[in-house]
């Protein structure tokens, strides 16, 4: 009796906005096909049938799991298909091979089969997903309050003179309700004058109203945060905001991220060895996610400012000569290894 192993397929997917191009490959790493498919759910069910039509499939490597392929890595993972974030080829392979898209997918496909690419992509389907929607919204609420803000400033400064004499240099909180509650009077003598008051109040309401929205986005945030993560609160200088953007970070399977080192490593806060020869050494990681790096930083600016152990820390470092930036690194590091003890633990 002969026993026929059932080939072992592994999947690589080259994503964009209208179509995904697809490979898929044997065990030794020999291309068994390439297609292309729409990015729907009937071209995500397609794009699986057709890897399963050449065997099991043991994995599929997608890029761009956190935009263009989003929809086809929780597809894929809500169909018990492991999934590796693959990262765009490298820049000497692509030199001496060209570009297109069925060479991009043929890579991820390798990528993933010989573990080069082994990371675990964030799965956008519970609160942290939540979360970073609001703060996609509370940023752009932020933009457009600073714009609005700075364009009654610019009005402010050459409008007529008594517009000029009466709002000049005023502190913006008491500016923007003033110009709110403005109730300008149509005249002939000086329609400029009409249309610019008009115009400021209008800007005035618009930040009214964005500061309304924010209030709100602040509200749906805390209570996300303090249903999935509670004790993140308790830690100094954190805030609904920080701890939201860290936790998106950490995405909604936190798991993935194995130690704390690695969280380290995904906040750019750990230093990397860049050394050679005789020479160690270890340079600033400039990698990693930017906004939680960031979120880092302002829980350290609040720390220095106000919590005695953090202010008597940087004394202690400014008098053996370390310089503030060098003290700031340090913090991020430490704020990091304080955080991680308190992502969540679970997830799927």
């Amino acid at each position: 009796m002969t026993i026929v192993d059932a080939r072992v397929v592994c999947g690589g997917v080259d994503t964009h906005a209208d179509f995904h191009v697809a490979a898929a490959l044997d065990h030794l790493g020999a291309v068994l096909g390439i297609e292309s498919f729409e990015t729907t759910e009937a071209g995500y069910r397609k794009l699986l049938e057709w890897l399963e039509g050449f065997g099991t499939v043991t994995r599929v490597g997608v890029e761009g799991t956190g935009s263009y392929g989003a929809g086809l890595a929780r597809f894929l993972h809500n169909h018990r298909v492991e999934v590796v974030e693959v990262d765009r080829p490298n820049r000497q392979l692509r030199h001496r091979s060209g570009k297109s898209d069925p060479i991009d997918a043929v890579a991820a496909a390798r990528a993933a089969l010989s573990g080069e690419a082994s990371g675990r992509p964030k799965w956008r389907n519970g609160p942290m997903e939540q979360m970073r929607v609001l703060l996609v919204a509370r940023r752009s609420a932020r933009d457009q309050r600073i714009q609005t803000l700075n364009q009654i400033r610019q009005l402010i400064f050459t409008a007529p003179e008594p517009i000029r004499a009466r709002f000049l240099g005023r502190y913006h909180k008491g500016l923007v309700a003033e110009l709110a509650g403005l109730r300008p009077r149509n005249g002939t003598k000086d329609p400029v004058r009409y249309v610019t008051l008009v115009t400021l109040r209008d800007l005035a309401r618009r930040i009214v109203k964005l500061d309304e929205e924010r209030t709100r986005i602040r509200a749906n945030l805390h209570a996300l945060v303090a249903e999935t993560a509670p004790s993140m609160l308790d830690l100094y200088g954190m805030g609904p905001e920080n701890a939201a953007v860290l936790l998106v970070a950490a995405g909604d399977n936190p798991q993935r991220i194995r130690s704390e080192a690695a969280w380290a490593h995904l906040c750019g806060v750990a230093p990397i060895e860049a050394s050679s020869g005789k020479t160690i050494r270890y340079r600033l990681n400039r990698g990693g996610n930017r906004q939680a790096n960031a979120a880092l930083y302002r829980i350290v600016l609040t720390r220095m400012s106000s919590e005695p152990r953090t202010r008597s820390y940087v004394t202690r470092r400014r008098d053996e000569g370390r310089a503030n930036k060098e003290i700031i690194r340090v913090l991020k590091r430490y704020v990091a290894r304080e955080v991680y003890k308190h992502l969540p633990r679970h997830g799927t």
